[in-house]
């Protein structure tokens, strides 16, 4: 009796352990497909998860019952579904500040002439919550809801000179700091310094650190702790973004995160 008693837990182990397993692999298709608003097909999903197409149906389809995802069956395509739509939405309408942002944001693009993006620290890299594009034929676009790195993004480093800084090099050595131009930041002693110097002038710079040609300046939106909620930033050439004007875009972009704080009821801390 007691063999089959063992057994029996033995196996309610796996079929929950087979159930996660099931539920990640669904969730991480999920997030596969947000990134390509034109779909993939099943062997791209198969190929691209390392999963036998058979699995990945089977996920696609029960999902699809629930309208979590898409078959556009004339092009044998996979997009998202409209109930992931709605779950999106539904952290937007949570997250308030990002509708709250979006006056200000357009107002910033018109003082400066550049792109503005939104963007909150998730983990390890920085997730795009909002944009407003400014006007100009040659401009810096991102989708809303891509991701960048920590490392080599305006949005980035302001949020992690709100850290503390041993939580921000931890973070650091998570994510990686892989070289993507000449100008990358790729060590934590001279990142330490970046930070202690973002701390004093309020604002951060992406001084081509990600893509050559590109300059980015932002600085940090507060909660009502004093905690860093999200970065709003400006991002343009740097034939237009040129190093005389920073300090004076710094304190529009400075001026325009502060508004957005005082906005949702926020306080920026002492010292920052």
């Amino acid at each position: 009796m007691p063999v089959v008693e063992h057994r029996k837990v033995v196996a309610g182990k796996r079929g929950k352990s087979g159930q996660v397993q099931s539920l990640s692999r669904a969730f991480q298709l999920l997030m596969r497909l947000s990134e390509d608003e034109m779909g993939f097909t099943l062997s791209e999903l198969a190929s691209l998860e390392q999963l036998p197409p058979s699995t990945v149906h089977r996920l696609l389809n029960s999902m699809r019952q629930l309208g979590f995802t898409e078959l556009d069956e004339s092009r044998g395509r996979w997009s998202v579904g409209i109930n992931a739509f709605r779950c999106g939405n539904a952290y937007l309408k949570k997250r308030d500040f990002i509708a709250q942002s979006r006056a200000v944001m357009k107002r910033l693009v018109e003082q400066t002439g550049e792109t503005s993006n939104l963007g909150v620290l998730r983990d390890a890299e920085v997730v795009f919550v909002g944009q407003v594009e400014c006007q100009a034929v040659m401009r810096m676009v991102v989708r809303v809801g891509s991701s960048g790195p920590i490392h080599a993004s305006g949005v980035g480093k302001a949020l992690l000179s709100a850290l503390p800084m041993t939580e921000a090099l931890k973070l650091l050595g998570r994510s990686g700091m892989t070289a993507l131009t000449p100008r990358t930041l790729t060590t934590q002693a001279a990142f330490s310094e970046e930070l202690r110097a973002i701390r004093l002038r309020g604002y951060s710079i992406d001084d081509e650190e990600q893509n050559e040609g590109l300059r980015c300046i932002a600085a940090n939106v507060y909660d009502e702790f004093g905690m860093a909620l999200a970065a709003v930033s400006i991002s343009g050439p740097t034939v237009r973004v040129q190093q005389q004007r920073v300090a004076e875009l710094g304190a529009q972009v400075v001026a325009a995160a502060d508004e957005i704080t005082h906005l949702i009821g926020g306080c920026r801390p002492e010292g920052q």
